[in-house]
């Protein structure tokens, strides 16, 4: 896949280099010579190209009429509207994603500018501490589905009512999908037939309220509501 990232700062590098790590083809625009200075020490040189992230000239000779996706992550939210509006209009890009810089303009990042998907880091810092509190001691481990669901983690405690009861005998959440248990360091796919043991680390795919109602199952024995 061949991916534009327009914007050069922490987040646009961040993600370049994670998207080369994966194998993917990058093409990260930048021209603040201080920050070019810095992803230079950070990035192939091949995935750097010099220029204006908002510029149709510079965006063209940096190959987005080839891109099958073009990530806007300058710092200025008015340039991202501009980048995905572009990429969409003009080039025909599949696939726009914003960053989002100050929350009160999220409501501008939307099909009327042609973006896909919006980050606002504010909101999802804010989303992600608060679960984290009201979900005790489970762990949120990734975000699926722009957020409405997640993959979560949460050891079972010695008391916790479900040890040594069958997975096929728990009532789970109805929105909530075991995906793995980590025993011992060894992962092992669960079945109908599987007993929770003391100590395993359960993997689970679920929404918010699935997140709190497995909680629950997972407390110990006679411990009050979260």
């Amino acid at each position: 896949m061949f991916v534009i990232v327009a914007g050069g700062g922490r987040t646009g590098t961040q993600l370049a280099a994670t998207l080369l790590d994966q194998g993917h083809r990058v093409r990260l625009i930048e021209n603040r010579p201080e920050v070019l200075e810095r992803i230079h020490r950070e990035l192939p040189t091949e995935a750097i190209y010099e220029g204006g992230p908002a510029e149709p000239s510079v965006l063209e000779q940096a190959g987005i009429r080839q891109a099958d996706v073009v990530a806007a992550t300058t710092d200025n939210d008015a340039n991202n509207l501009a980048i995905c509006y572009m990429a969409r209009r003009l080039y025909n890009v599949g696939r726009t994603i914003a960053r989002i810089n100050n929350p009160r303009s999220a409501w501008l990042f939307d099909e009327k500018f042609h973006v896909d998907a919006a980050l606002n880091q504010a909101d999802v810092m804010a989303s992600l501490i608060v679960e984290e509190m009201s979900l005790g001691d489970m762990m949120t481990l990734l975000k699926l589905r722009r957020g409405q669901y997640s993959l979560v983690e949460e050891k079972i405690p010695p008391t916790a009512r479900v040890v040594g009861q069958m997975i096929k005998d728990v009532r789970f959440p109805e929105q909530c999908v075991i995906a793995a248990i980590i025993r011992h360091g060894e992962i092992i796919v669960p079945r109908g037939v599987t007993v929770f043991e003391a100590g395993d680390e359960v993997l689970a795919v679920t929404n918010p309220k699935g997140a709190e109602q497995l909680a629950e199952l997972f407390s110990p024995a006679g411990a009050g509501e979260r």
